[in-house]
């Protein structure tokens, strides 16, 4: 089964967390703080598989959830960090974060690989707390929390050449003809569900990737049909063909076909109108073919290449075959600007995000929300007094108690965070 877009959760590993500990070694009294930190949570990596032209394998598994890092141990000994998790993808898929929209990684080349989710870092031990005011501190953090979201993965087939056109031109059959590629084809339209790739050898030694895309029909742009499912496939070829009924078997006027088609792509990324483009007039051997043909050549406005072919009969097959080989070789090859981004560091400004949020439930109670606060919640050890007093400190410093009090909180008034609660005191 051909799968191109999945939803996917991914939660990259907690850090460890680090460790309250002391030296405990005979004759050597006070011997101080030694409680290690812990290791990094793993990484969630996607990598490139040119093995693979499906997303079949995240149709069934839709979470994915990497190891935490280990905890600090004593004597001040450091967690492992954990490997992270590698999950294959094949080539041509994009990652795009569903909250946002951001691309996220735009995976191409074999052995290709970017980080989706980043672990989260392992928390520091008491042997980091020590200062010469507190040179004892039971004091240590639990490991950051790791990234976690909702990711749109998308499949773009990297093909060469995009075969397009209406449901039962012959795309499939044509494919068939000049590869081993295998395609459903019957008499009836939506045959293809899903693309086809084919490999092309030409008597002169070149070879190219063809694929056969869904038929598309007037509307496939704003998702009539199956066309706008597949139109993505598209993006990345680097010719288009474009297959016509040129004996108009079905009572459909070709130039109307080729107009209606070219306005979908046209209306689906406008950059398509500038990649090469043939017309293949196929069908050539049934009647009024070539009288359609040449009324199709008298309404064509733009100068496109034509070439005349029977699937059936095989003639023509092999011109088309060397100009869309020629027209290859003049033809860089497309790149997304996300692929062709300069390998440089480029500094943009963001607004920071407020470090939290004040609102108040039904019973209530004040509610505090944000990233900033809330991670800040889950790296502090609440079953230590000290780490519980750097929190407090903590919080009072990014301004929380004052804007409690402006909100009215008054002594005695319960604060949540998360699941948790406190009591406000003046």
């Amino acid at each position: 089964m051909f799968v191109d877009q999945v939803k996917v959760y991914v939660k990259a590993g907690d850090g460890g967390n680090g460790l309250v500990a002391f030296r405990r070694e005979i004759y050597v009294p006070m011997g101080g703080p030694a409680g290690g930190d812990g290791g990094n949570g793993a990484d969630i990596v996607f990598e490139v598989d040119e093995g693979l032209n499906t997303l079949m394998d995240f149709r069934y598994q839709r979470h994915f959830k990497a190891k935490r890092g280990e905890n600090g141990m004593s004597k001040g000994q450091h967690g492992k960090n954990s490997a992270p998790m590698i999950l294959a993808v094949p080539p041509g898929t994009t990652v795009r974060d569903e909250q946002t929209g951001e691309v996220l990684a735009d995976l191409t080349e074999h052995g290709q690989q970017a980080v989706i989710a980043k672990g989260g870092r392992g928390g520091r031990g008491n042997i980091r707390f020590a200062t010469p005011r507190n040179p004892a501190p039971e004091l240590a953090e639990n490991g950051e929390p790791g990234v976690e979201r909702d990711i749109i993965i998308e499949l773009k087939v990297l093909a060469d050449v995009g075969l397009v056109g209406f449901p039962s031109v012959g795309k499939s059959t044509l494919l068939s003809v000049v590869s081993a590629a295998k395609p459903k084809i019957a008499d009836y339209h939506f045959t293809t569900l899903a693309p086809n790739l084919g490999v092309v050898d030409t008597s002169d030694n070149r070879s190219f990737v063809m694929a056969d895309l869904p038929g598309l029909i007037e509307g496939a742009s704003e998702g009539v049909g199956l066309g706008y499912q597949f139109l993505r496939h598209v993006e990345r070829t680097r010719v288009i063909v474009h297959v016509l009924d040129m004996a108009a078997i079905e009572g459909r006027d070709p130039y109307e076909d080729f107009v209606t088609i070219n306005a979908e792509l046209r209306d689906y990324d406008e950059t398509l109108m500038q990649r090469p483009q043939i017309i293949v007039a196929n069908k050539m051997d049934m009647p009024d073919a070539e009288d359609n043909l040449e009324m199709f050549k008298e309404q064509l406005t733009e100068d496109y290449p034509i070439y005349p072919i029977s699937t059936i009969t095989k003639d023509g097959v092999r011109d088309l075959l060397f100009a869309i080989a020629n027209t290859l070789d003049e033809t860089p090859k497309f790149t997304k600007a996300v692929e062709e981004a300069p390998k440089r560091v480029v500094y943009r400004h963001q607004a920071e995000p407020e470090a939290f949020k004040i609102s108040r439930d039904s019973d209530g109670a004040y509610v505090l929300t944000g990233e900033k606060i809330e991670k800040l919640f889950k790296m502090t050890d609440f079953s230590r007094d000290e780490s519980v007093q750097r929190f407090a400190r903590q919080i009072r410093g990014m301004g929380v108690d004052d804007a409690l009090r402006e909100r009215g909180a008054v002594d005695g008034d319960t604060i949540r965070i998360l699941d948790y609660e406190f009591e406000f005191i003046e």
